[in-house]
């Protein structure tokens, strides 16, 4: 009997990177494939807990994990010390697994996939002589501003630290959407230390990338066209979605409140304003106050996703009696089963923070987005959402710095009051959703992919 072909898979340990990861694992598992996922120990535990009994029985895919080289009690957000840990403790376990699996299991592993923010994964699976396959989750334009470092540099736009030497709107390609310099990836951090530190970064993944046999990435070619045609080695295999396989999502790191659907099947057809800002924002209070008040002004009703340690300070966040005078049509959870919620019939918009799986799950449902980006690549996600897919629109920023309840009112009544952003979005949905079936070119880029994996076995 022939072995399946036994593939390592290694997320970057962000929720943001873990679930669609885990997606294209599932994929594979269905084609054959057997997968061990290995998590970081403290994510490890938390999607553990996050499951129900009924996801584990499904899950057909061997959850292991390896120190992330932290203490239990240090902080994961503090993105220096992770990145240290994952460059020099890691590769170490993670080379001690392979050994083991290899010495106990006649399925030998015959292949990595790696995020590709862990270029030394794909160094240390060539130098074991196995398949190489990069992984990105995000979208493919927020990759190539990373392979275009080295021109910045010659540019002279951007210094050999990374440091922004001319502030202007540059494109990286002809039909891209332009982008401030002052955007680029590593420059949202405020500490100096850590710009130069994720600088660095893509400077090394974007050398060790080479040593990847395939590029992989979680979107499709009718959402970016242009720049996979300029990089016909970054192959869309996107969107990677427990929706487009009739799945359930797995890797959360938070137990989804499901209750929330119930409330949803009592809503009008498409009128609720679905508000999710992903799992790593950080709101100040006056911020927070805003966006509370804003949707009170709608008079529309909200489903408001607010995780643990989404606001800055401790206490009660929320203005005086907001809860109770929008008790009976706004309703708050603390995580929600997103993709089914964004499915909902009820929904009438998205309100998100741009990040790049709210973005394709907000696409591959048909809906218009109001766009309120965080950081990193969420600011260039949301001019594809609003320039180039015009199905969204952004917020302004008054004169302090702040979005303001009156500009979130008036968004929300723009959006909904012209049909157009909606007839867009479900034009663009029809595209996507066509690529992922049978036939479409995220389809026909998976199962070559798939092909080849069973070939080199």
């Amino acid at each position: 009997m022939m072995t399946k072909p036994h593939i390592i898979a290694i997320p970057y340990p962000a929720q943001g990177h873990v679930i669609p990861l885990m997606e294209l694992c599932l994929c594979l598992v269905k084609h054959g494939c057997k997968v061990t996922f290995v998590n970081s120990e403290f994510n490890h535990k938390r999607i553990i807990e996050s499951m129900s009994e009924a996801d584990d029985a499904d899950n057909v895919i061997n959850l292991v994990s390896v120190p992330d080289g932290l203490a239990v009690e240090e902080d994961r957000n503090d993105l220096k010390k992770l990145t240290e840990a994952l460059f020099e403790v890691v590769p170490g376990k993670l080379e001690a697994l392979i050994h083991s699996i290899n010495e106990s299991d006649e399925n030998r592993v015959s292949c990595v996939i790696a995020d590709e923010n862990l270029g030394w994964a794909l160094e240390l699976a060539k130098k074991l002589g196995l398949q190489r396959v990069a992984f990105w989750p995000a979208a493919a334009t927020s990759l190539t501003m990373m392979f275009n470092v080295p021109k910045l540099i010659d540019d002279g736009i951007v210094g050999k630290n990374g440091e922004i030497l001319k502030k202007q709107s540059i494109k990286l390609l002809p039909h891209m959407p332009a982008m401030n310099t002052t955007d680029l990836i590593w420059n949202c951090f405020s500490d100096p230390g850590l710009q130069r530190l994720v600088f660095d970064l893509a400077f090394k993944n974007t050398e060790s990338v080479k040593a990847a046999e395939w590029l992989l990435c979680n979107s499709s070619q009718v959402m970016e066209s242009d720049v996979f045609a300029f990089y016909p080695n970054l192959i869309p295999i996107g969107p990677l979605l427990a929706n487009n396989r009739l799945g359930k999502t797995s890797g959360h790191f938070w137990r989804e409140d499901t209750d929330c659907l119930k409330w949803l099947d009592q809503q009008p057809l498409n009128s609720v304003i679905y508000v999710a800002f992903g799992s790593f924002t950080i709101f100040d209070m006056a911020e927070f106050q805003e966006l509370a008040l804003g949707l009170e002004l709608t008079n529309r009703p909200f489903l408001w996703v607010v995780r643990q340690g989404f606001i800055e300070e401790a206490g009660n966040p929320y203005p005086e009696g907001f809860i109770d005078r929008t008790r009976n049509r706004g309703r708050l959870v603390e995580w929600a089963p997103q993709q089914k919620v964004l499915a909902h019939p009820s929904l009438g918009c998205f309100l998100s923070h741009c990040g790049w799986n709210s973005t394709i799950e907000g696409v591959s449902n048909g809906l218009p987005f109001l766009c309120w980006p965080y950081f990193a690549d969420q600011l260039f996600n949301k001019s594809y959402i609003c320039d180039v897919w015009k199905i969204g629109l952004g917020f302004d920023r008054n004169e302090n710095g702040v979005i303001g309840r009156q500009e979130i009112e008036n968004k929300v009544e723009q959006l909904f009051g012209d049909e157009n952003f909606k007839a867009r979005a479900v034009d663009l949905q029809a595209e996507v959703l066509a690529s992922v079936k049978r036939g479409g070119s995220s389809y026909r880029n998976f199962s070559s992919f798939v092909n080849w994996i069973k070939a080199k076995n």
